[in-house]
């Protein structure tokens, strides 16, 4: 085929592509109507995980990424259309946060950005919004502790994870890094980004630390004898020049963040759950709580302690995370042994 043939058939392509996105967009209305009428959760992770990896499985050009990308925005425009429901995430705009928050819920949600993970929990909480975007863990810097505490004094629960690696950006409009006379970041992006500052002699140049990446790019963006380290998102949003991309030491850094919202997913296959536990205060009692966990056949992936409030804060929660979901056979009954020291934060499917 000639270009002009190729233009042609790419067009006719285009033209069924929308007669097949109509027609599931219909049948969307209608399971829409469905849990209008059954009080059903319209984010179901473990549907959309399930979907992704059989388009992935069928796919020979279109990478897993070129998947995902794709059918996620389907997914969120399909859940407007379903019911338009508010995503309260830790803001402000340009944030990691609100980047995490439309990887799954895409360009056309409607966001509300909150000050505080408190304030997130509680705009849930109220029907504010129907769903939370908060961080919990960081690979590097370990757990977000006001996020677990939050989830274990709530009756809100965790629906879904999802890990984004976390990229800063050196952005300025200055004409030359000579001119730049201070840097804007948040504290521990500073720290994340030590060998850069320190390759390109800017160690010792003025920092002015801010309450996020995201203000240090609107700032940087207002003052062109300055620079920010942030974002790519919070850069394009303010309009930024990058000067250099991807500054950060390890590259590996990433931060996990998950869904909190106010039901219960229903099993997939492929979950994980998340609890807080707190055993007796006598030798042996975490050792007993572990066994029963091992004698089950339940793999833990993660278990670290957090101080409790409770006698004068010298006791400790377990936070521990294992594979299966709460209702699965193998993991019911422990939890229902130990229903007096576990508080469940969630079952999810991993990874979705």
């Amino acid at each position: 085929m000639n270009l002009e043939q190729c233009r042609e058939r790419i067009d006719a392509i285009d033209d069924q592509l929308i007669t097949l996105l109509e027609e599931r967009m219909g049948i969307v209305h209608q399971v829409g109507e469905y849990k209008r009428a059954t009080g059903g959760a319209i984010y179901r992770p473990e549907r959309e995980k399930a979907i992704l990896e059989r388009m992935k499985s069928q796919a020979s050009r279109l990478s897993d990424g070129a998947i995902e990308a794709i059918f996620l925005e389907i997914f969120a425009v399909s859940r407007h259309l379903e019911l338009p429901e508010c995503i309260a995430y830790l803001g402000p705009q340009g944030s990691f946060t609100h980047q995490a928050a439309e990887s799954r819920f895409g360009a056309m949600g409607e966001y509300l950005s909150m000050n505080s993970i408190g304030a997130i929990f509680k705009s849930v909480q109220a029907g504010r919004a129907k769903y939370g975007v908060v961080p919990i863990e960081n690979n590097t810097d370990g757990v977000v502790g006001e996020t677990l505490d939050r989830l274990g004094g709530s009756e809100l629960s965790v629906v879904a994870e999802m890990m984004l690696p976390i990229h800063h950006a050196f952005g300025s409009k200055a004409d030359h890094l000579r001119s730049i006379e201070r840097i804007y970041s948040k504290d521990i992006a500073f720290g994340q980004c030590r060998n850069f500052l320190a390759e390109y002699s800017l160690e010792d140049m003025e920092r002015i630390p801010v309450e996020s990446t995201a203000k240090a790019a609107r700032l940087a963006a207002e003052d062109p004898k300055s620079a920010a380290i942030c974002s790519h998102i919070a850069a394009k949003i303010y309009g930024l020049p990058i000067l250099f991309e991807n500054i950060e030491d390890s590259h590996t850094n990433k931060t996990r963040f998950v869904v909190i919202s106010d039901y219960k997913n229903v099993p997939s296959g492929q979950d994980k759950t998340t609890i807080l536990a707190k055993t007796a205060n006598r030798p042996g009692a975490l050792l007993a709580l572990l066994r029963e966990f091992h004698e089950a056949g339940i793999n833990l992936t993660k278990i670290e302690s957090r101080p409790s409030r409770e006698d004068g804060g010298f006791s400790s929660w377990f936070y521990i995370d294992f594979e299966g979901h709460c209702d699965d056979d193998r993991v019911a009954p422990v939890l229902a042994r130990r229903s007096g020291e576990i508080k469940w934060l969630g079952s999810y499917a991993r990874n979705c």
